[in-house]
């Protein structure tokens, strides 16, 4: 009777140990979902890729510039939901215009700037060097600064940067720190 139940126990037990080899390999295949950010990242990335390799020239991504990304961003407006008002249209600077015009839609500001987040990262993470990084050039940010001004003009709603809070706590400790000297 032991000898049976001994048998049994270790072909019970070899096959619980292939399920867990099983399962091991079976989680090497099926990393864990991306997170949305991540897995917004690694769409961003493709288009990107795609948009370099069909225009005409293709682009290498190692010759890939800031104009390219520039010329990406253009591109992205065709795509895009948000009414913006050219100058000469009568709900110019009107930030719920009354009715319909014929003004253009495209990327939205926000939508723009996350993106670029998105690709600078991306970027590094494939092997770029942050040095050459065309997401990061200054002419990127000049650009992002002219879209987000204009649309906010269109809209008639100033741009605003959020203040940076200040914490009393340290401007206290900052003024208690040096010696007040007294006459």
């Amino acid at each position: 009777m032991m000898s049976i139940n001994k048998g049994k126990e270790i072909a019970q037990g070899s096959s619980r140990s292939a399920a867990v080899v099983v399962t091991a390999a079976a989680d090497q295949q099926n990393p864990p979902p991306l997170s949305r950010y991540e897995s917004q990242k690694r769409r961003d990335w493709i288009t990107f890729g795609q948009y370099l390799r069909n225009r005409r020239p293709p682009v290498a991504l190692s010759q890939c510039n800031a104009n390219h990304v520039i010329d990406f961003l253009r591109y992205l407006d065709q795509f895009g939901k948000t009414k913006v008002h050219l100058q000469g249209c009568m709900f110019f600077g009107q930030p719920e215009p009354p009715g319909p015009c014929t003004c253009s839609l495209r990327q939205a500001w926000g939508s723009l700037d996350a993106l670029i987040g998105r690709l600078r990262a991306a970027y590094e993470e494939n092997g770029g060097s942050p040095e050459t990084n065309p997401f990061a050039n200054a002419m990127i940010r000049i650009y992002l600064r002219e879209v987000r001004d204009s649309q906010a003009k269109a809209r008639g709603i100033p741009y605003k940067k959020k203040k940076k809070k200040r914490n009393p706590l340290k401007s206290n400790e900052d003024s208690s720190s040096f010696p007040t000297q007294q006459p």
